[in-house]
């Protein structure tokens, strides 16, 4: 007999959705009482928007929630300035900012005053990228600038019955004679898939506790401390039981972070777009930081055009706010072909490079089974700047795995053998021993330590412990 799934809350209102986000009783209202000139007698106090400050685990948090009731939710130049209102305030304050996004895009009453108003929404946005966390919730239907604004920031979270897109289902249906509804042209489904959105929450509740433990992962501001906690042991012992040895062998690498961190937890970030890499927040020895793992699941763990640029941007953003990267690398190298370069691998596996090779904060790296070729310098190598290379001694690292690399150096020979396969077999465990083994690495300096896989966590709290606070 099957579970029967937590049904979903009714809509919040944006009252609602405010209190819920922040801690009891520390909502406080800003701007109650502008009004649109523009509107006439269906002028309403506030405009449409609600901001507020208030506290999350004590933390100070600006916020605001667009009220879809009102105009569609629409954008007036009273409702933009009280965005930037809360704008302002978190960056003179220095802390997160979280919105409440459900809006049909800029006012038709207010014409071009509207879309000024959109402007200066995006551009205190940009101002404070990097500066302070900025956080989207997408509750409702958003078209045109209701979704440019949450894309301009750090995260974006959509519940499942929202919809974001830069035209609606009827210009669609004008423009192009497709017929569409809003959940196929950009529900949440959609943009999981696609990167747009990195988390999705069951309904308007489920999104409020989702922002408060994705905040609590946190620092207030770039360059403020990591929010640390009481440690707690991971939920395995030795991650090395949960990898296969035998290289082609699948398996979750979900797992082998779970045996690392602290409670198993991860908060996955963009969990459905680009499955082949894992990226992520989790706790070890009580403080923040952030996981990129290949993830052998999916297409073997390869990298290529979206993974690259998956990782890249939370590199970026780890760095942006602080956090110690780890890295877990298990990836056969590169996707080759016409589709990848066509979708400009060379291009987003330099932005992935060029993330981790600017990166100021510590970073570590473990080989948990193969490294090879453009992928191993990647995924944090030792030259590219990690703080500490760890390798298990079933890794293998090295320009190519052994049988390709055999078919290269030794194509003469196999083809004059009397048995090409087991010539092969034998040159290529020759190759392995001799250049692939992970002492191989560390006798030239790329590996820093062999270690065994139940020893990880251990050599990880010493990293982070050593190292953790280096800016």
């Amino acid at each position: 007999m099957t579970a029967l799934a937590e049904p979903v809350a009714p809509p919040l209102s944006p009252l609602e959705r405010l209190e819920a986000l922040c801690d009891r009783d520390s909502l406080h209202l800003i701007r109650t009482e502008v009004v649109s000139g523009a509107m006439g007698d269906r002028a309403r106090l506030g405009d449409g928007v609600l901001g507020g400050a208030g506290t999350i685990d004590g933390r100070p948090v600006f916020c605001y929630a667009q009220d879809p009731g009102y105009a569609g939710g629409s954008l007036g130049e009273a409702h933009a300035d009280t965005i930037v209102r809360v704008l302002e305030l978190a960056g003179r304050s220095r802390a997160p900012v979280v919105g409440f996004v459900s809006s049909g895009g800029a006012r038709m009453q207010e014409g071009i005053d509207a879309l000024a108003g959109y402007a200066r929404v995006f551009r205190h946005t940009v101002s404070l990228s990097g500066r302070v966390p900025q956080v989207s919730v997408v509750t409702g239907v958003s078209a045109g600038g209701g979704a440019y604004s949450p894309a301009l920031t750090d995260w974006i979270v959509m519940t499942e019955a929202s919809s974001m897109f830069l035209t609606g289902p009827g210009v669609v249906r004008e423009v192009l004679g497709e017929d569409v509804d809003a959940a196929t042209l950009g529900g949440a489904r959609v943009h999981r898939r696609n990167g747009v959105c990195q988390f999705v929450a069951r309904d308007d509740h489920d999104a409020g506790r989702l922002v408060r433990d994705l905040l609590s992962h946190l620092p207030s501001h770039s360059g403020g401390p990591i929010p640390v906690i009481e440690r707690e042991p991971p939920a395995g012992h030795d991650p090395g039981a949960i990898v296969p040895a035998d290289q082609r062998s699948v398996y979750d690498v979900r797992e082998v972070i779970a045996a690392l961190v602290d409670g198993g937890r991860l908060l996955e970030s963009s969990a459905g777009w680009a499955r082949n890499l894992v990226t992520g927040f989790a706790r070890i020895d009580g403080a923040t930081v952030g996981v990129i793992a290949n993830q052998p699941r999916h297409l073997g763990g390869v990298l290529d055009a979206a993974s690259s640029e998956k990782g890249a941007r939370f590199v970026s953003k780890c760095d942006a706010f602080g956090i110690p990267m780890v890295v877990l690398v298990d990836t056969p190298g590169y996707m080759p072909g016409t589709r990848q370069e066509s979708a400009g691998v060379i291009r987003l596996g330099a932005t992935f490079v060029h993330a981790f090779a600017g990166a100021t904060v510590p970073r570590f790296t473990v080989v948990l089974r193969k490294a090879f070729g453009g992928a191993f310098i990647t995924m944090n190598s030792r030259d590219l700047g990690a703080d500490c290379v760890f390798a298990w001694p079933q890794a293998q690292i090295g320009v190519m795995g052994a049988r390709p690399a055999v078919g290269v150096i030794h194509r003469r020979e196999l083809a004059a053998a009397a048995d090409p396969e087991a010539e092969r077999d034998r040159l290529s465990d020759h190759y392995a021993r001799t250049w692939l083994r992970p002492e191989v690495a560390a006798a030239r300096g790329h590996v820093d330590e062999v270690i065994e896989p139940r020893d990880t966590r251990a050599r990880l709290v010493w990293a982070l412990r050593s190292l953790g606070s280096r800016r």
